[in-house]
């Protein structure tokens, strides 16, 4: 490991105990920042009610930590929307928000969008799958950004227990993300979940970074976050333990492809002759291939577009 991430973990890895609540409260009210809390969501009716009612009890109506809370629908066809309205979120369907701009299916085309129906300078995003969630999550993620001006972006990290066994969650992490990051981007080998979807970050930050529309969001923000702002802007706090809906292999098999995909992009720019991903699975005459796309586009930083700009102005 670098010497200049040794020192980062040291300075730059914390825990929900730095920051007391009464502190983070302290430096939202002395700073003014305002604070959105953005959950993309796709038939997710089972959990996003309850993560919604628990920001909006413990940190909107107990402590007014947090400003709005942000459903944003990526076409669900459950009752997600319904549910998460019920508990108090605004909801915004993915296809409404800049309409001029067709819209296609991934996590990164929603968090793009969701910078134009949100207004806090700090956005907060969670994912919407979370189980026994805490509004530790956004507390903890969010209090750097209000205490320390010099930090730009949050990870969360945490436990991942996977059928009852501690750590052994984040497969795609392990098996794709981190090896990518330590042999081509070792700045980043600190991070404990560069993959996770719990994050925040300054607007000001995220408007100047491009989005992949898909899975490889993450990699990709913290790689262009990197190169904007520098290793010290960057940061992370231990939250605890994560409980979520896990996906089986062959789905895990599509994020990783989308993930490196990231990185080959951001490694040389360069055009990958087939971008597609073909697996196998056992039909009535044996294994049949399944052929999938992988994630190839990516949104401008949102700092580009002309309906935010007009936003902005206005």
């Amino acid at each position: 490991m670098l010497e200049e991430v040794e020192r980062w973990l040291t300075t730059r890895s914390w825990s929900l105990a730095d920051r007391p609540l009464h502190r983070i409260m302290a430096a939202k009210r002395a700073t003014g920042q305002s604070v959105s809390v953005v959950l993309p969501a796709l038939n997710e009716e089972e959990t996003v009610g309850d993560i919604v009612a628990i920001i909006r009890h413990d940190l909107m109506q107990q402590v007014p930590l947090v400003d709005e809370i942000v459903v944003v629908d990526s076409g669900s066809t459950d009752r997600t929307a319904q549910v998460a309205a019920a508990a108090g979120a605004r909801v915004v369907h993915r296809d409404t928000i800049l309409p001029s701009v067709p819209a296609v299916p991934g996590k990164g085309e929603v968090l793009w969008r969701s910078l134009l129906v949100t207004s806090g300078d700090i956005v907060c995003f969670i994912d919407a799958d979370l189980r026994e969630f805490s509004s530790d999550f956004v507390s903890g993620i969010v209090g750097p950004l209000l205490t320390d001006p010099g930090v730009d972006l949050i990870k969360g990290m945490y436990d991942r227990p996977l059928a009852g066994a501690a750590g052994q969650g984040g497969r795609v992490t392990e098996l794709m993300a981190r090896p990518l990051l330590n042999m081509h981007w070792p700045q980043l080998a600190g991070f404990v979940q560069p993959l996770g979807g719990e994050y925040a970050a300054r607007r000001g930050l995220l408007e100047q970074l491009p989005f992949p529309v898909g899975y490889g969001v993450e990699l990709g923000m913290l790689v262009d976050a990197l190169h904007l702002v520098g290793l010290d802007a960057l940061a992370q706090v231990d939250v605890g333990v994560r409980k979520h809906r896990h996906q089986d292999g062959q789905a895990l098999g599509r994020m990783a492809a989308a993930i490196y995909r990231t990185a080959q992009l951001r490694l040389a720019r360069g055009h990958l002759i087939r971008p597609s991903l073909t697996q196998f699975e056992r039909g009535p005459s044996g294994f049949e291939p399944h052929t999938y796309s992988v994630d190839m586009e990516e949104r401008p930083p949102m700092a580009e577009m002309a309906e935010y700009q007009s936003r902005k102005v206005a």
